[in-house]
């Protein structure tokens, strides 16, 4: 994760290999403890840097927690890019998108999930990751269409309603009141997308595989 590309620091200038280093420290750190409660001078302490080191990162707490937030969403597209890259089926492409982002949010906490939701800058981040992962679903149902593995349904509709889905999963609302995972839930969200959005033809073929990676 620490050579991915990372948006630059104030003034444009190419982040360090300690800025790098020091910006997936922070992530760990708020994904485990969230970031609202942290000062500069505890995150200083916490990473074992300057408070000017952090300042070169961003010029201040708030805009540096919207710039980890960023970075960890940046970090789940890469990651789910380079996942259904080269998979043509799909429904398989669908499986597997879903289940990288089940394991992507396992690594946070519910005390990250809860800050970036009471925080607007964050929250803004946030929301527009779901935009992009709705876009994503909503090519991928557009290619199962014409591929003609999906039935002909309104593609921006449900991409749209699956991406409702998602961010009640991520927020945690689907947890409290089910009592299941998020990877149990990004499981059923999978299958029953799959299954709605199959042919006849394509509902036998994909019940015989599961129409997911292994």
């Amino acid at each position: 994760m620490t050579s991915r590309e990372v948006l630059r620091p104030p003034g444009g200038k190419a982040l360090t290999a300690r800025q790098r280093a020091l910006l997936v420290e922070l992530e760990e750190l708020f994904l485990v403890e969230g970031f609202v409660q942290f000062t500069l001078d505890d995150l200083a302490a916490k990473t074992h840097c300057s408070k000017s080191t952090l300042y070169a990162l961003a010029p201040s707490k708030e805009q540096l927690a919207v710039r980890v937030v960023a970075h960890y969403f940046k970090g789940a597209a890469d990651l789910l890019d380079e996942r259904t890259a080269g998979i043509e089926d799909a429904r398989e492409i669908i499986g597997v998108y879903l289940d990288g982002i089940a394991e992507y949010l396992n690594r946070a906490s519910a005390a990250f999930m809860r800050d970036i939701n009471h925080f607007a800058p964050a929250r803004a981040a946030y929301e527009l990751n779901s935009r992009a992962a709705a876009a994503k679903i909503r090519s991928f149902i557009a290619k199962g269409v014409a591929d003609g593995v999906f039935r002909d349904v309104h593609a921006t509709l449900i991409a749209e309603m699956a991406a409702v889905l998602v961010e009640a999963i991520q927020t945690g609302v689907v947890g409290s009141r089910t009592g299941v995972s998020d990877a149990e839930a990004f499981t059923a969200l999978s299958e029953l997308l799959l299954g709605g959005l199959a042919t006849r033809h394509g509902s036998v073929e994909g019940g015989a595989s599961g129409g997911r990676a292994g």
